[in-house]
């Protein structure tokens, strides 16, 4: 079967757990894993701390946090090829559109995420599930 493994990640210790499950069944597959973060703005802010200028940039900041996961996944399985990536919009939105733009095979998310009243309205996994073009892997992630 043809198809990469996207993994969404956020920062949190139960995506990590759910990228490291799909770098596993990646690896098994033979295929490549991209791990991609999501934001929500494509603000581009300026600071000036002193003499110094500084330039934050939601964009940027969601590839950073995407190739830090890769790095480490890379670390811990050598043989996987990994690919960071990053999308504005709703996470559920942006695996979504990258399992369907990369003809993804298997998209794997955490079961913990979302917490207060955006869990009420509608967590990424079940949208995830309910909407991909592809298999689903819903990692257990909380005890």
């Amino acid at each position: 079967m043809a198809g990469n493994v996207v993994v969404g990640v956020d920062g949190s210790d139960t995506a990590y757990m759910a990228a490291s499950r799909a770098a596993v069944l990646a690896e098994g597959l033979g295929v490549e894993l991209v791990v991609l973060s999501a934001h929500i703005k494509g603000n581009t802010e300026v600071v000036r701390i002193g003499n110094d200028t500084w330039i934050l940039d939601d964009a940027e900041q969601a590839l950073k946090l995407a190739e830090r996961v890769a790095v480490k996944l890379r670390e811990e399985h050598p043989s996987v090829k990994v690919r960071s990536a990053a999308g504005r919009g709703k996470p559920q939105d942006v695996l979504i559109e990258e399992a369907e733009r990369t003809g993804a095979q298997l998209l794997v998310v955490g079961n913990v995420g979302m917490t207060g009243l955006l869990r009420v309205l509608g967590s990424v996994a079940w949208s995830v599930v309910h909407n991909a073009p592809c298999d689903v892997l819903v990692v257990k992630t909380a005890s």
